[in-house]
């Protein structure tokens, strides 16, 4: 059986605040969206810039956490796997939605103060962590991926 690799990593900012929901089981889901950007030379030396927007979709736990950390313009890191919704509207026209369902989250700004005083330590980072130079482990491989949530639970 060959294997296939379904990963999506972003680095950028938000474009809107998170919302949060529940799904009838309860479940927390948080989306929100993130831009990312990209300059080039051209061949006459002019420099180019284009901005990507990207759906993000959070899950249970990770969702609290998008939810309660983030906000308009807050530099993130998420990393996860694409997937792509289709519907039908009330004229009968398909409709396709590509997202990203994050499975890690990464606030890349410095430390603010959260609602209640608080303050965000333990998530908050100024760069992405570079890997530790050490010895390769071998990990198990996974046969198998099981979905924490059906697609039918997503209340948007």
């Amino acid at each position: 059986m060959s294997r296939s690799i379904n990963q999506a990593t972003i680095l950028g900012n938000l474009t809107r605040d998170p919302e949060m929901r529940y799904t009838p089981s309860g479940a927390a889901v948080t989306s929100f969206g993130v831009a990312t950007n990209r300059s080039w030379k051209t061949q006459d030396g002019s420099v180019r810039e284009e901005t990507e927007f990207h759906n993000i979709v959070a899950w249970n736990k990770l969702a609290e956490l998008c939810s309660q950390l983030l906000q308009k313009g807050t530099r993130v890191y998420v990393q996860g796997r694409l997937q792509t919704r289709s519907w039908d509207d009330t004229s009968g026209a398909k409709h396709y939605k590509t997202e990203v369902i994050a499975d890690d989250m990464v606030v890349l700004d410095r430390m603010r103060p959260l609602p209640g005083g608080a303050v965000s330590e333990e998530v908050v980072h100024d760069r992405v962590p570079e890997a530790p130079e050490s010895p390769k482990e071998e990990k198990p491989q996974v046969e198998e991926l099981k979905e924490d949530v059906a697609g039918e639970e997503i209340p948007f």
